[in-house]
């Protein structure tokens, strides 16, 4: 039994509703749900009296309540008890990153981390959903995560406070051979599933704004842009990527970007943690990353310097239909 399994449950019972519970945990209630099937599936029995809206735990579960409430308690301060511990002995950093910013930004902050005397960075990565919950569960010290620019989530209450790095560009990309298909009427997309992020940032921010001639046909979907990359590289299909994620297979013309006709949508990556009292340590970490991230981000700094990054607004975000004539730029 996991101890963020124990606080779900119980805020359930505080909230009276699954939707009331994700909100006290700080999670959209559709990643909520799937975490209380999670919970189901491990535990082996039903825990939710779905018959009844809204769906409540059943009785049983609910005359738990005071041993889960006195485990939660127990375990948190056992866990408070063992991070004292650690700190003690030699204090080890954990962060997560979403996943395409693994790959980008989590070799500088450990970079960072290692030049400022840190002995020891353990790095994750995870959708937004996992950062958060991460977060929330205290296995980590802070997030980085992209966001919409100016977009305050995920700040209720102020639970969380972030710090803005850098800008990045979601961008149309497809290799030479797709080039015709990429431009054409119909558009063979390696697409995210709705309900995660860049998902998201898709249906709100890009596909309203396709060419009207245009129709995106899904060929593939994931959730990886790793994945989502190697699958565009192998001439599958066209895909919208994080510009610093493709930016060597662009100037190396394994690549071309697609955004003089489709659109592109500016992001921002942030650096995500609890708002709450930190040790002395802890902030200092923070502070640091904070100075030496935005420092870099101000020269324009990509992974290992390859090239410079174009600001999002000093980029074309594509055009909002099919009046312009079509061409295409590489890196």
């Amino acid at each position: 039994m996991r101890l963020e399994w124990i606080d779900d449950i119980l805020a359930v019972l505080d909230g009276g509703s699954l939707a009331r519970a994700a909100e006290i945990r700080f999670l959209s209630q559709s990643a909520f749900t799937r975490r209380v099937r999670l919970i189901e599936d491990n535990i082996g029995t039903t825990l939710f009296d779905r018959r009844r809206k809204p769906v409540v735990l059943l009785p049983g579960v609910q005359a738990l309540e005071p041993e889960l409430r006195d485990l939660s308690v127990r375990l948190n301060k056992l866990k408070q008890t063992m991070r004292t511990a650690s700190d003690q002995a030699g204090k080890t950093i954990n962060f997560i990153c979403q996943h395409a910013l693994t790959t980008t930004v989590s070799p500088q902050v450990v970079r960072a981390l290692k030049a400022d005397g840190e002995t020891s960075v353990r790095v994750r990565s995870g959708n937004q959903d996992e950062c958060l919950i991460q977060l929330i569960s205290k296995k980590v010290d802070f997030a980085i995560m992209y966001a919409l620019p100016g977009d305050t989530t995920p700040e209720p209450g102020n639970a969380f406070e972030a710090v803005t790095l850098r800008s990045d560009l979601l961008i149309p990309v497809a290799t030479p051979k797709l080039l015709d298909e990429a431009v054409g009427t119909v558009l063979p997309t390696i697409s995210y599933p709705p309900e995660v992020f860049l998902g998201q940032v898709f249906a709100r921010m890009i596909s309203p704004r396709l060419p009207k001639d245009a129709t995106a046909v899904v060929i593939a979907e994931t959730a990886l842009t790793l994945a989502m990359l190697q699958l565009v590289l192998t001439d599958i299909g066209m895909a919208w990527l994080p510009h610093s994620l493709v930016v060597d297979h662009l100037t190396q013309n394994r690549l071309v970007q697609l955004d003089d006709v489709l659109p592109a949508q500016p992001l921002t990556i942030r650096m995500v943690r609890l708002s709450e009292a930190h040790t002395e340590h802890a902030e200092q970490v923070w502070q640091h990353l904070a100075e030496h991230l935005q420092f870099r981000a101000g020269r324009k700094y990509l992974p290992d310097d390859a090239t410079s990054l174009v600001q999002p607004e000093e980029s074309q975000t594509g055009q909002d239909n099919g009046s312009a004539t079509r061409s295409v730029k590489s890196g």
